[in-house]
């Protein structure tokens, strides 16, 4: 098989479970939860490593920002022999009572984006794994974490989220909004695989408050970057059990 043109990877260096956070910073910080870890490839937002976390082998991927290069990171993570795929990212609330800092595990994703209907009609839901949501859901019952269940909305104009918008999202009842899980969950349906998101919030769009807003220097105000944390060893938690 032919090296992956954009992960630079082949058959055989990654393991059958990936961890896929957006930011490539967010790789290392995963890998600094985990036993050890070994870089296999690094190109453009693409930074791959191997790592173990309490006996279980798996691999981090960041995918970037948007639908796009998380469908690029899943089809050829997917060519190499990855079959289960959690998305450890950040997340913006559309619900007054949903806090900076708070995790969300998503029950499905409206797709608010083009990268799943170039595959798909708009009508065939994306939606994570039983099996992976359940693993995320219990292993932060395990750890005493709160964390929110339900929908959330996948969007590919980050700067073109109108208060129509946010309005119309937050009637419906989903709980916030991020910018990969609904290709992530249709693509992985579609072959067969498995995957499961879990979110930390990093600003409330009901209250006016996003990403970057009350920060200086940072991207993600203080009680997200903990929670972030987290949210990481929830996730690394639940490949235990998958």
């Amino acid at each position: 098989m032919a090296t992956q043109p954009h992960l630079l990877i082949d058959d055989g260096d990654v393991h059958d479970i990936a961890l896929i956070p957006g930011d490539p910073g967010r790789v290392d910080r995963i890998a600094s939860h985990c036993d050890d870890s070994e870089t296999i490839a690094q190109n453009r937002e693409y930074k791959v490593v191997n790592a173990t976390y309490d006996g279980r082998d798996l691999t981090i991927c960041s995918t970037g920002i948007g639908c796009p290069s998380a469908a690029i990171a899943i089809e050829e993570l997917a060519a190499v022999g990855v079959e289960t795929f959690i998305r450890v990212g950040t997340t913006g609330a559309l619900q007054a009572d949903v806090e900076i800092g708070d995790m969300i595990v998503a029950t499905g994703a409206a797709k608010n984006e083009g990268t799943s209907k170039r595959y798909e009609a708009v009508e065939y839901p994306a939606v994570p794994d039983y099996h992976v949501l359940s693993a995320l859901v219990d292993s932060a019952e395990a750890n005493d974490e709160d964390v929110h269940v339900g929908p959330i909305a996948s969007d590919d104009a980050y700067y073109a989220e109108t208060d129509e918008h946010v309005t119309d999202w937050e009637a419906a009842g989903l709980l916030s909004v991020e910018m990969e899980a609904a290709a992530v969950f249709s693509l992985t349906r579609r072959k067969g695989l498995r995957a499961g998101a879990i979110c930390t919030v990093d600003g409330n769009l009901v209250k006016g408050t996003q990403k970057g807003t009350d920060t200086e220097d940072d991207e993600l105000p203080e009680k997200a970057k903990n929670n972030v944390g987290r949210a990481i060893d929830i996730a690394l938690e639940a490949t235990t059990t998958l």
